[in-house]
């Protein structure tokens, strides 16, 4: 049969619907895709802190201190590194403290290469009680700057990924050296580490942290699903101008580490406005619990560290 040159060759109604019903399979099936491999990587974050206490119960049930904390010449009795003389490098006096140098009344609150928050990662591997090696830091001994994969060998990769690590801190007032109270698992971006702090220096951009989104979800399994209230503190990660350190408890809009100033967490209730770099806020009204800023970017921000205290 010739083709009449009027006939037009096309898809029919039905061709059509199918092709859209296919497409919005495939559409449908990557967006459930999407949201099971973020409940995966939430549940995977949650076991990995779960793992490291359930590590630091064992450790101080069998050696009668904390990771870190063990003093000589009990560490070196039970073949642990040795600590050094001063305060925060095994004193046994209950907290995880960082210090900013190797010398009396230089605790912080997250110093990572040196002190007991270097060593707990040490004592913890020389146990055998977690995965990975972390050997390389000491108790009284700060190497220059640590960058990049070499990180790895000072502090475990957050399941969370994103540049995000897992470290310890005690809560410590940085200008008195007093301890204000508990022992923190942290769960920020860490770029650079040095004897002096864990985060980028001041000046440099700021570095990711991970999503609002996911800082809610875990929040909510593991606490009460508030930012600034229970076991699970929430701190910001960016800022108008994009630098600064990497996370703070007090003010959004300058992200100055004020931890040395009020202590931990923050207790300010002044009115904090949603913003596309908020990781909580109370929606600009004061005196008003601050909650995570969901609304905003969908919650896809990755403005958001946490900080979840030991049990």
């Amino acid at each position: 049969m010739i083709k009449s040159p009027h006939m037009k060759s096309g898809f029919t109604l039905i061709e059509i619907s199918i092709v859209l019903v296919i497409i919005g399979l495939i559409v449908g099936g990557i967006l459930v895709g999407r949201d099971l491999i973020a409940a995966a990587t939430i549940r995977a974050q949650v076991s990995q802190i779960e793992k490291y206490q359930t590590a630091t119960n064992t450790f101080r049930s069998k050696y009668g201190y904390l990771p870190g904390d063990i003093p000589d010449p009990t560490a070196q009795q039970y073949g642990f590194v040795a600590r050094g003389t001063f305060a925060g490098e095994g004193d046994g006096d209950g907290y995880i403290e960082g210090l900013s140098s190797d010398a009396a009344n230089t605790l912080c609150g997250g110093c990572n290469l040196g002190g007991e928050t270097a060593t707990y990662w040490v004592d913890l591997s020389a146990a055998n009680l977690i995965d990975g090696g972390f050997i390389a830091a000491a108790p009284a001994s700060f190497p220059a700057a640590v960058t990049g994969v070499g990180i790895d060998a000072y502090m475990p990769q957050a399941k969370l990924g994103g540049g995000n690590y897992v470290f310890v801190m005690a809560n410590i007032n940085n200008t008195t050296h007093k301890m204000i109270g508990g022992n923190y698992f942290a769960i920020a971006p860490v770029t650079q580490v040095a004897g002096n702090g864990t985060n980028a220096s001041p000046g440099n951009a700021t570095p990711t942290g991970f999503s609002v989104a996911a800082a809610y979800a875990i929040d909510t399994k593991i606490d009460d699903g508030f930012p600034q209230s229970g076991r699970a503190l929430a701190g910001f990660t960016c800022c108008p101008g994009g630098s600064g350190y990497s996370w703070t408890e007090y003010n959004p809009v300058y992200p100055a580490r004020s931890i040395a100033a009020a202590g931990f967490p923050a207790a300010s209730n002044a009115a904090v406005a949603p913003a596309a770099y908020t990781c909580y806020d109370n929606n600009s009204t004061a005196n008003t619990p601050r909650q995570y800023s969901v609304g905003q970017n969908s919650g896809s921000g990755l403005n958001c560290t946490l900080e979840i205290k030991f049990q």
